[in-house]
């Protein structure tokens, strides 16, 4: 298989052709026949407040919009918070409640000129009890019976390059516009090779091939978006992924599959607009993740938690885990349910 992705700008490259319309084509009526176009020219009230020459379908204003929405134009970082649930797809048997998940983005845009934007950022999520919500160090699979140690997701980094042309993906950016609010949707469909083989890490990995889907819907207020003086806006993501089982969960011989189900949060406060609780446990445990990176790395550096997994697997290999041939249980807490 040939693998190109490392060098893709990631989470926001994979996306939607956009299609030939202008706003003001949709506001007028002219060639519709989607949704999103329907949906448009439902703009009303609030969308009087916009400049008529603002063009969500003129490239250099929809990634704007787009970065304007995640991040800040001038340059300061900004903290996001997502919290959620993560599901176990077992199939032909149950849907299992496995975790309450909460994630802590961090975000800053450096304009490289030229139309093109450099995107810094790491983020870190939690696994937390399904009922109390305290993040976990370990945790006991109610498909298997087993404890296992648990691993949080450390993406460090997690950058990407916006272009308004010559990207992977160009805008426009598909989106719908209804009232005053603008959604972008993207839909993030992977298959590349998985760094964890079926071969070296069978309890770890389900397939040599890396497979997940996340969908994206980033909203926010047009007549924000639209005002020039406004260079971070209001922001709320909903988000969902489809994946494999995780690596920690040493359940590569098992057929299903894991569902997040999210809604990120821009705070405009920084850091306390998080939950107290994340923010303590962050701060003492990861605080890195309280500010965005500061030195640009090459999108080959990106992070995962397949990545990030063999690194700490072949760490605990190396310690003398796994048993004979280091393809055993790693995660796996002694005389807790093994």
């Amino acid at each position: 298989m040939t693998d190109n992705t490392d060098a893709l700008p990631p989470l926001m490259s994979d996306t939607f052709h956009p299609n030939a319309m202008t706003r003001r084509s949709m506001l007028g009526g002219v060639g519709i026949g989607a949704a999103g176009a329907a949906a448009s020219m439902m703009s009303s009230n609030a969308s009087a407040a916009v400049p008529d020459d603002f063009d969500t379908m003129d490239p250099e204003t929809n990634l704007r919009t787009l970065l304007k929405i995640q991040g800040d134009l001038s340059g300061e970082d900004i903290i996001s918070g997502f919290g959620g649930k993560a599901w176990m797809w077992v199939p032909g048997e149950a849907n299992y409640l496995a975790f309450q998940t909460y994630g802590v983005g961090a975000t800053r845009l450096d304009y490289q000129g030229d139309g093109v934007w450099n995107f810094y950022h790491r983020e870190v999520l939690y696994y937390m009890d399904p009922k109390t919500g305290e993040v976990l160090d370990t945790w006991t699979n109610p498909v298997t019976g087993r404890t296992v140690e648990v691993m949080h997701i450390l993406n460090d980094p997690v950058n990407r390059i916006s272009r308004v042309s010559g990207g992977f993906r160009s805008p426009p950016f598909d989106h719908q516009i209804v009232g005053d609010r603008i959604v972008f949707q993207i839909d993030v469909f992977r298959t590349k090779e998985n760094p964890i083989s079926r071969e070296e890490y069978p309890l770890h990995s389900q397939t040599d091939v890396y497979q997940s889907c996340e969908l994206w819907a980033i909203s926010s207020s047009l007549s924000e978006v639209a005002n020039p003086d406004v260079t971070s806006a209001s922001n709320h993501t909903a988000w969902a992924r489809n994946g494999m089982w995780l690596p920690f969960m040493e359940m590569g011989n098992r057929a299903g599959h894991m569902v997040y189900h999210s809604q990120s949060f821009k705070f405009m406060n920084g850091v306390d607009g998080l939950p107290k609780y994340i923010r303590d446990y962050t701060a003492k445990h990861y605080p890195k993740y309280l500010e965005a990176p500061r030195e640009w790395q090459g999108l080959s550096e990106n992070e995962n938690t397949w990545s990030y997994a063999k690194k700490i697997i072949d760490a605990k290999r190396e310690e003398g885990l796994g048993g004979p041939g280091g393809k055993g249980s790693v995660f796996g807490v002694p005389d807790a349910g093994m």
